[in-house]
């Protein structure tokens, strides 16, 4: 099998790429892997576009980034 590894750039592994004839076969090997794959749900593009002009702006002014706990934080006492 001829995996590729995709990466951030910080070289953390995020993601693999799986040739669709590996694919194929691993579909054949484990059972529910087809039905997994039926559930996918298409994200639409324009979501996508929403995402990518987002990540434009966090890179363009990294002080609107919020650190994590504070996030966790605030959406804790904004739905409480």
């Amino acid at each position: 099998m001829n995996l590729q590894y995709i990466s951030d750039n910080k070289g953390k592994t995020t993601g693999v790429f799986i040739p669709i004839k590996d694919w194929e076969e691993l579909k054949k090997e484990i059972k529910g892997l087809s039905e997994k794959e039926e559930q996918l749900v298409e994200i639409p593009e324009e979501y996508k576009n929403i995402v990518r002009e987002r990540i434009k702006a966090s890179d363009a002014d990294p002080s609107r980034l919020l650190d994590w706990d504070k996030a966790k934080h605030q959406l804790k006492f904004k739905h409480a």
